[in-house]
C-alpha cells in the first residue's frame, strides 16, 4: 500500500448506504470514478491540462471486486496502482482501503483511454502527460500484479 499512488480520500456519507446498513454497489464506483479523476488531475488531465491539450480519459472497460463492507461514517482511501500504458492508454488498478484497519474493501482493474475532445477518438498523450505517467509507471513496475488483476468472470466448475 505504502508504494502505491494515494490518489482520493472520503467518508461514507448517508445516501451511500443501502438496505443492509453497508456501502451500495453503485457508490464503490463513484469512489472508483472520483479516484480516477483525481488521477487525471495527478498527470496532468485536470481542467488546465484538459484546455491546453484537448484531451480528456474514457473509460473503456472496468471490472470491480467487492471485498469487504463498509459503514456509514467510515472513512475510505483509494491507493492506485499502474499496471501498464502505452502510447494513448492507461492499465490501472484502484484499491479501496479503509485506513483504521488496513483492510481492502474493493478493487476495480480498468482500461482507460487518452481521447482528443475535437474527434471523440483515442489520441497520443500529450508529452508531459506521457511523461508523468512514465514516472508513476516506473515507480510501480517492480511492485507485484494485484490478484484481482486480470481475473474473469465465471462460474468455476
Amino acid at each position: 500500500m505504502n508504494d502505491l499512488l494515494l490518489i482520493h480520500q472520503a467518508t461514507i456519507v448517508e445516501d451511500w448506504i443501502d438496505y443492509n446498513g453497508h456501502l451500495r454497489d453503485a457508490f464503490y464506483c463513484l469512489l472508483f470514478s472520483h479516484a480516477t479523476d483525481a488521477l487525471m488531475d495527478h498527470i496532468g488531465l485536470d481542467t488546465r491540462g484538459r484546455a491546453i491539450h484537448g484531451h480528456t480519459l474514457y473509460t473503456l472497460e472496468a471490472h470491480v471486486n467487492y471485498l469487504s463492507e463498509t459503514r456509514l461514517g467510515e472513512q475510505v482511501q483509494v491507493f492506485t496502482q499502474v499496471i501498464d500504458h502505452d502510447g494513448k492508454r492507461l492499465h490501472i488498478v484502484h484499491h479501496l482501503y479503509r485506513p483504521r484497519d488496513g483492510e481492502l474493501l474493493a478493487a476495480s482493474e480498468q482500461m482507460l483511454m487518452n481521447i482528443a475532445g475535437e474527434t471523440g477518438r483515442g489520441a497520443k498523450f500529450a508529452t508531459a502527460v506521457e511523461a508523468k505517467i512514465s514516472a508513476i509507471f516506473c515507480a510501480h513496475r517492480a511492485l507485484p500484479r494485484p490478484g484481482y488483476c486480470g481475473r474473469v468472470i465465471g462460474i468455476r466448475r
